[in-house]
Order: structure tokens, then sequence, then C-alpha cells
């Protein structure tokens, strides 16, 4: 069982560029673990360090990380993730999810997801909120200009606003319903045992 989602206030991240890929995500050498702990190590790594390479082929090089990347950037932070349209495309990895997850972003925010992405989030307790393009624009540059941005994502009324800006997002309903109770899919299916019981013994 994850964490009960039911309304998150919190400030954000703001990662702007479009076409963010999975790869950039969780770089595929960083897929060897079974496990989903420690991704957040590793999440947006090359963009988040530089490499210096070794004084030569075989000594290993150094990372230090990149100034200019929003993740190094003390004064960002937050729970939420606002990033650029056509968000998680590429490969179908499940390990970018959980990355973001274990980073401790809970919301990713964009104008688009791709479809593998967005379910693989779902399932791993991370709520994707599909906006308008007009309505990201204006976020992110809300938070470029102001770092202490807070939003809030209400997930019951399936709305988010920040200052005087608020609009509605989709979602599924069964994930709703799974993200409001801290399920998994084993969890649904548990909270159903009653309902399953009785209609057994019904038509027993």
């Amino acid at each position: 069982m994850k964490d009960k989602f039911t309304v998150l206030k919190s400030t954000a991240v703001p990662i702007s560029a479009e076409n963010i890929d999975t790869d950039q995500i969780i770089p595929a050498r960083f897929l060897k673990a079974t496990t989903r702990e420690g991704f957040g190590d590793n999440l947006f790594r090359d963009w988040r360090y530089d490499l210096i390479p070794g004084p030569s082929p075989k000594e290993k090089g150094v990372e230090t990380p990149n100034k200019e990347f929003v993740l190094n950037n003390p004064i960002y932070g937050g729970k939420i993730l606002v990033a650029g349209k056509n968000f998680g495309c590429g490969s179908s990895r499940e390990h970018a999810a959980w990355a973001i997850y274990d980073y401790g972003f809970r919301v990713v925010v964009s104008s688009f997801f791709a479809d593998i992405f967005k379910n693989n989030a779902l399932n791993n307790a991370v709520l994707p909120v599909v906006v308008s393009d007009v309505f990201l624009k204006n976020l992110l540059e809300t938070i470029q200009k102001n770092p202490s941005t807070e939003i809030t994502v209400d997930l019951m009324n399936q709305e988010i606003s920040y200052g005087n800006e608020s609009q509605k997002f989709e979602i599924n309903a069964y994930k709703r319903e799974c993200l409001i109770n801290g399920y998994d899919d084993i969890d649904y299916l548990l909270s159903l045992n009653k309902e399953i019981r009785e209609f057994d013994v019904a038509h027993s």
C-alpha cells in the first residue's frame, strides 16, 4: 500500500524542456536493480552531473554537479514536477516512474504524457496531471519568476490551482480511487473481499 493521496499543496520544480524521454529520466545503465529503492539518486543523472574525463581512456572520470540544472538549484524544491509537453516518451521502462517517486515527487504536471509512462506513474503512486498548453506555459513562467509559488493539486475534485488560476484535469476513475485510498491493484481486490464473498455465497 502506498501513501494516500487526496490534496497536495507544494512548491514545484520546473523543467520546461519538451519531449523528455525515459532514458533522460533514468539512463539505461542504472536499470540493473530489480527493487524500486535508490532510483531517485539517478533521476535525470546525465543532466544533473557533468563528467570530467580521466587523464587517460582507461581511467574513470569524475562527476561534478551541473549548477545550471534545476535539481541542483536550491531555490527550487517540492513534491511537484512541472515539465514540458510530451513527458515520458521513449521506451516503456517502469523505472522512470520509480525514479520520480523515489526522488520525492508525487505529481508531474504536463500538457501531454506518453501513455505507457502515464500508466506506469499511476501504478506507482505518482499522479500525472494533464493541463492545457496555455496553463502549463503560464505555470512554468510563474514558478521560474517565483520559486515559492504554492500549487494545490486536489485529486478529490480533480483540480489544480495556484494563485488565481485553476483548471480541472481528467483521471481514470479506478486509478483515482486507488490513489485516494493508497491501493495498488492487489490492495484494491482485497478491499472488495466482503463483496466477493457475498457474491460467491449468493451464486453458490
